[in-house]
C-alpha cells in the first residue's frame, strides 16, 4: 500500500495493514472465512476476496461495502480507474463499477441476481442435509419397510417430512422440516455463522473476553486448535480449552487426545529434520496461566481531560512572574492540542504523522516545568509513544540527544515522589514494549528503570502497584527473547519481591506471579526461582481465595515439584 506499509490476507479471516518496521497497524475483521486476496488503491481504498463468496471494499479499516458472489473470491483487483475485478469459483471474471454510466443493463442484473438465488438454494440444508441431496416426491410412490419410518423429501425450496403408515399402506405427511442442525433460527451467530455453541472464554489478566464458536460435528481438540491460532494465544491453554468445551457440551465419553493437529491440514505441525510421526514425545504438562506471550499497555486516556490540565498549568505558569518564562506561546499550545486531536484519531494511526517539533516541544516541557506539573505532558507522551510514527520519532531524540525518557525516569522517581508523576512514568515506559524499535533500549537501560521504580511495589496507590507490576512482567516476556540471563535474575527479584508483599493489590499480585512463572518456563533462571523458595510462595499464592492467584499459584508450585 503506497506511502503506508503493506496489506496481507491471512488464513485466520484477517486482513492486516503493515508497517515496513513488521509493525502491525491495524486489523480488518469481517470476512468469515480464508481471506485469499487482498488489494489497494491510489484512492486509500482496500479490496478483498474470501472462500465467504464475497468482496468486500475497505476504508479506513472499516468494511464499507460487501459484494456477493456465487461462489468462492479466488483474486479480486483495482483497476486504475477505481474498478474492480473479482475471480469467482464460477468460472466467471466480473468487474465492479462505481460509474453508473457504465453498470449492466437490468436484464443482466436480473440474471445475477438469479444465479444467487440459485446458488444459496442448492447449498441450503434441511435437517442437516442440503436441499439439493434429497429426492423428489416421487420417492414417495416407494413403500416404507415398518411403522413410523420417516422420509424427507424435497417439495418447491422446501424439505418436507413424511411417516409411513404400515396399517394404511401410505406415507402421511408429517410436515415443513425447520429448525435442523445447520438452519436453526435459535443458534447463536458469531461472524455471521450459526454454531451449536458460542462460548464466552476470560483468559483474566484485565483481557476482552473472547468468543468461542463450536458445533457438536467438531473435533474438540480441532476446534479448540484453530481457535487459538485465531485468537493468537499460547498453546499452553489447549487441553483447558477442550476440557471445557467437553464440560459445557455434555460430551463425557470422549476419548482425550493431547497431540497436536493442525487445523488447516489436519496433520501435525512440519518441524524440517523432524521424524513425521510424533507419537513417542511425550505430552508437556498444561498451564492455566503460564508462559505469558505479549505485552501488556496502558492505552486508555482521557485526552480531554490531560489537554485541560496542561492548559491549567500553562495559565498558572503565565501569571508567575518568575516562571511566565516557562509557559507556552499560543503557538505551542495549539501545537499541542495539534497533537491531542491525532492520538485521538486512533483510525488513521497507520496514515496520520507528528511534526518533528511536537516531540520536541513535548520534551522540552519535560525538561523545564515544574516537577509538580509534568505528569499531564507524560500522560500525552504514553500515549505518543503507542502511535507508530510518534514512538519512532521520539526514538530518534533519545538516540540523538541527550536521553530524555531517563531524564524523566529521574525525575519523576526521585524523592519526593509525587504518586501522579509515579504513575505516568512508569505507564509510559510500560507502553515502549509495544514497538520492538525501543527492545535494545528498554534491555540496555533495564537496571537503572527497574532501579527507579523499585518502591512502587509498596505504594498506597494500587494503581502505582499495578503499573508497576505490569512493567514487571514485560521486562520477564523481553528478556526470556533475549536470553539475558542477569537481566532475567533482576526481573525476577522483583517480581518475588511483589509475590510476597502481602498487602499488595490482587492483580498486580497475578502479574508478578505470572511473570515468575514465565521465567521459570522459558526463562534461564528456574534454579535461581528454586534457591528463593518459589515452592513456598505458590502454596501460599494456592491456598488465596482469589480463583487466579490460586491457579497461577498451582503452575508454579508444579514447576517447582518437576525440579
Amino acid at each position: 500500500m503506497p506511502g503506508v506499509g503493506i496489506i496481507s490476507a491471512s488464513h485466520d479471516c484477517t486482513i492486516r495493514l503493515w508497517a515496513l518496521t513488521g509493525q502491525v497497524l491495524m486489523e480488518m475483521v469481517g470476512h468469515t472465512a480464508i481471506v485469499y486476496s487482498i488489494d489497494s488503491h491510489a484512492s486509500g481504498l482496500i479490496v478483498s476476496g474470501s472462500e465467504d463468496r464475497f468482496a468486500k471494499i475497505w476504508k479506513d479499516g472499516v468494511c464499507v461495502q460487501s459484494i456477493e458472489h456465487p461462489g468462492c473470491v479466488w483474486d479480486a483487483k483495482f483497476l486504475e480507474n477505481g474498478d474492480i475485478v473479482t475471480a469467482c469459483s464460477d468460472g466467471v471474471t466480473r468487474i465492479w463499477t462505481v460509474h453508473s454510466d457504465k453498470v449492466a443493463d437490468s436484464l443482466e442484473l436480473e440474471a445475477y441476481a438469479s444465479e444467487l438465488s440459485q446458488y444459496k438454494l442448492c447449498r441450503k440444508k434441511v435437517g442437516g442435509l442440503k436441499l439439493e441431496d434429497l429426492p423428489g416426491l416421487e420417492a414417495l410412490q416407494i413403500p416404507g419397510t415398518n411403522a413410523g419410518q420417516t422420509k424427507v423429501v424435497r417439495e418447491g425450496d422446501n424439505g418436507v417430512a413424511y411417516s409411513w403408515d404400515m396399517k394404511e399402506q401410505k406415507w402421511d405427511k408429517l410436515g415443513e422440516v425447520v429448525d435442523g442442525p445447520d438452519d436453526g433460527m435459535n443458534r447463536p451467530i458469531l461472524d455471521g455463522i450459526q454454531y451449536d455453541y458460542v462460548f464466552d472464554v476470560d483468559i483474566g489478566d484485565g483481557e476482552p473476553t473472547r468468543k468461542l464458536p463450536y458445533n457438536r460435528s467438531d473435533n474438540p481438540y480441532d476446534a479448540a486448535d484453530k481457535w487459538l491460532l485465531k485468537e493468537n494465544l499460547p498453546f499452553s491453554y489447549r487441553q483447558q480449552i477442550v476440557e471445557f468445551i467437553l464440560q459445557n457440551t455434555g460430551q463425557k465419553d470422549f476419548t482425550l487426545n493431547t497431540s497436536f493437529r493442525d487445523p488447516y491440514t489436519g496433520a501435525s505441525a512440519y518441524v524440517p529434520g523432524q521424524p513425521s510421526s510424533m507419537s513417542a514425545i511425550p505430552a508437556k504438562p498444561t498451564f492455566k496461566h503460564i508462559p505469558k506471550k505479549g505485552m501488556l499497555i496502558f492505552d486508555a486516556a482521557q485526552f480531554d481531560g490531560i489537554l485541560k490540565k496542561i492548559m491549567e498549568f500553562n495559565n498558572a505558569l503565565l501569571f508567575d512572574l518568575e516562571k511566565k518564562n516557562l509557559s507556552m506561546s499560543e503557538l505551542e499550545t495549539s501545537r499541542v492540542a495539534a497533537v491531542v486531536k491525532i492520538l485521538k484519531d486512533t483510525s488513521h494511526y497507520h496514515c496520520s504523522s507528528f511534526a518533528d517539533v511536537d516531540i520536541s516541544l513535548l520534551l522540552k516541557l519535560l525538561k523545564t516545568w515544574p516537577p509538580a506539573m509534568i505528569f499531564p505532558v507524560i500522560d500525552i507522551l504514553r500515549m505518543t509513544i503507542l502511535h507508530p510514527d510518534g514512538a519512532s520519532l521520539l526514538l530518534k531524540h533519545v538516540e540523538n540527544q541527550n536521553d530524555v525518557l531517563m531524564e524523566m525516569i529521574e525525575k519523576v522517581s526521585s524523592n519526593p515522589t509525587l504518586p501522579a508523576n509515579l504513575l505516568t512514568g512508569i505507564r509510559a515506559v510500560t507502553n515502549l514494549f509495544k514497538n520492538s524499535s525501543w527492545y535494545s533500549w528498554l534491555q540496555k537501560n533495564r537496571s537503572e528503570i527497574l532501579d527507579a521504580f523499585s518502591s512502587c511495589y509498596s505504594s498506597s496507590n494500587k494503581n502505582v502497584q499495578l503499573s508497576y507490576s505490569t512493567l514487571i512482567l514485560n521486562y520477564a516476556v523481553l528478556l526470556i527473547e533475549k536470553k539475558d540471563e542477569e537481566g532475567q535474575s533482576h526481573v525476577l527479584s522483583a517480581a518475588l519481591e511483589i509475590a510476597e508483599e502481602e498487602s499488595i493489590e490482587v492483580d498486580s499480585k497475578y502479574r508478578a506471579l505470572v511473570a515468575i512463572g514465565t521465567l521459570m518456563l522459558e526463562g534461564l533462571v528456574k534454579k535461581i526461582a528454586l534457591d528463593f523458595d518459589v515452592g513456598n510462595i505458590a502454596r501460599v499464592a494456592k491456598a488465596s481465595k482469589e480463583t487466579k492467584i490460586a491457579e497461577v499459584g498451582a503452575d508454579i508450585e508444579l514447576l517447582a515439584k518437576q525440579s
